[in-house]
């Protein structure tokens, strides 16, 4: 390919102004389809690389340089990403890959964003097929969940941002007209878990009400939020003349994925007249598959749930999901009229509601797409399918480990979380976080680790759908490998 074949070029006459479409479409267009196949054979081919590897500093240096003032070809800015970044991603693509929560991604959702990237549509508002997408989108999952045709919502970065949304619908029905007076002197305060995601504090403090007004509840010994505890609390603030507003119940707490007793959470919340929301970042998807959906009743009874596609989903980073119980509870929260973005009965301007009248946000991407591609492509049952799969790697883990008297697993597996540790005859919680960054940088699997109890944990978070059984075994054998080296440097073996 020519070096000018698909580079645009800088116009001179003011009345040509300078475009930035190719000159050459057909060369632009092999440039662009080796690209797409180049990460496809990336994707199809993801056992054959490291889950990960720390990027050069020297190659680091390099992304740091300054803005690039002319213009390059396709071709050879495409070979900058294979050398400069494709190599030293986060590595969630691939199997073995099981710190934190991230999903694989699948093919379908690549192709999705891609389209949607040329469509290149707006979803704050308006009147267009895209915004369609997303209420059918929004639909299923209320379907899914079981709320009423009075349900809707809206697709979002991730869970963060949608536990905010919930947590502004919540305090906008909690107090009228909060939106013009502010939040001072109402003294609302919130509940959740002992467990709950940091992301809940986060969105008490962004919503003017503080972190501290997020009162902490205790949990039992499989991780979930005691309901008398609640109660109690409860009790106590209205005694104390503060105003209970919200409760967040939790499917698939962060660090074991526990899930809230949502069914009686939902009760108490009927009985309080508090507005219950569901943190369900990645658990909440369980109900697509008929064997752990019971796991997650009550949730049909929340008036918001909080969720991400990029879980547990597989669908490509970053798709979260807000659902409302009744719409019209998000648009009291929102809804802002403006004379630019004045709502016709028909023409571009018709569709109303739109969706920034349920959230925040007034420019808005077409997510939905690389959601609905996966969903259309491969169907709502492969995808529970799959998830039921991690959650059965995830107890062959557990059995792993159970049987190795050199591992201790420290908590039930809930679903799809396993935490354990090797036993170290010394300083064991630094030795252990030092055996995962080994793992990490050999390339060989990635957990991650987390803190239960005061004791720190090996963490696996099994979320990808390529994940198998034998790569259960692979992060239990190198553990094994790993901690034995660690530990003769030491000077001894742990006696179990």
């Amino acid at each position: 390919m020519g070096a000018a074949a698909s580079r645009p070029q800088i116009e001179d006459d003011v009345t040509n102004a300078p475009l930035l479409d190719p000159p050459d479409w057909e060369a632009f267009r092999a440039a662009a389809h080796a690209s797409l196949d180049r990460i496809l054979d990336y994707t199809r081919d993801i056992r054959d690389r490291s889950v990960w590897q720390a990027m050069p500093a020297a190659l680091r240096r390099e992304l740091s340089a300054p803005v690039p003032r002319g213009a390059a070809d396709l071709a050879d800015v495409a070979a900058e990403f294979e050398r400069l970044i494709l190599p030293y991603a986060t590595g969630n693509v691939h199997p073995r890959f099981m710190g934190w929560v991230h999903g694989g991604g699948n093919p379908a959702g690549i192709v999705g964003e891609m389209l949607a990237a040329g469509l290149n549509a707006n979803l704050g508002g308006r009147d267009h097929a895209p915004i369609e997408v997303e209420r059918q989108v929004v639909r299923w999952m209320a379907d899914l969940f079981d709320m009423p045709q009075t349900a809707g919502g809206l697709l979002v970065t991730g869970t963060s941002a949608a536990n905010l949304i919930a947590v502004l619908i919540a305090r906008a029905h909690a107090v009228d007209g909060i939106r013009r007076a502010g939040v001072a002197g109402t003294g609302l305060v919130a509940y959740a878990s002992a467990a709950v995601h940091l992301c809940v504090g986060r969105a008490m403090d962004m919503a003017g009400l503080g972190s501290e007004a997020l009162r902490l509840i205790a949990i039992d010994a499989a991780g979930r939020m005691l309901i008398p505890a609640l109660a109690e609390a409860i009790a106590a603030d209205r005694a104390a003349g503060l105003h209970p507003f919200v409760v967040v119940g939790t499917a698939g707490s962060v660090d074991i994925g526990a899930i809230d007793d949502l069914s009686g959470l939902a009760a108490l919340c009927r009985r309080e007249r508090l507005w219950f929301h569901v943190d369900g970042a990645f658990g909440a998807l369980a109900a697509l598959s008929p064997t752990l959906r019971p796991m997650l009743a009550g949730i049909e009874h929340a008036d918001s749930v909080a969720f991400d596609f990029h879980k547990w989903g597989q669908v490509p980073y970053d798709a979260g999901c807000i659902v409302v119980r009744d719409r019209a509870h998000a648009e009291d929260a929102f809804s802002a009229p403006a004379a630019y973005l004045r709502h016709e009965a028909r023409g571009l301007s018709g569709g109303a509601p739109w969706p920034c009248d349920y959230g925040p946000d007034l420019s808005r991407g077409f997510r939905a797409l690389k959601v609905w591609f996966t969903f259309k492509t491969w169907g709502a049952d492969a995808i529970g399918a799959a998830i039921l799969h991690t959650c059965e790697v995830a107890r062959h883990l557990a059995e792993l480990v159970d049987a190795q008297p050199l591992l201790e697993r420290l908590a039930p597996v809930a679903l799809n979380i396993v935490c354990f540790r090797y036993r170290f005859p010394h300083d064991a919680d630094r030795q252990n976080a030092e055996l995962v960054a080994d793992l990490q940088e050999a390339g060989i699997v990635a957990p991650s680790t987390t803190t239960l109890d005061g004791t720190l944990a090996i963490r696996a978070a099994i979320v990808n759908h390529r994940t198998k059984l034998d790569d259960a075994e692979a992060l239990v054998d190198a553990v094994l490998r790993f901690g034995a080296r660690r530990a003769e440097q030491q000077g001894g073996k742990e006696t179990p």
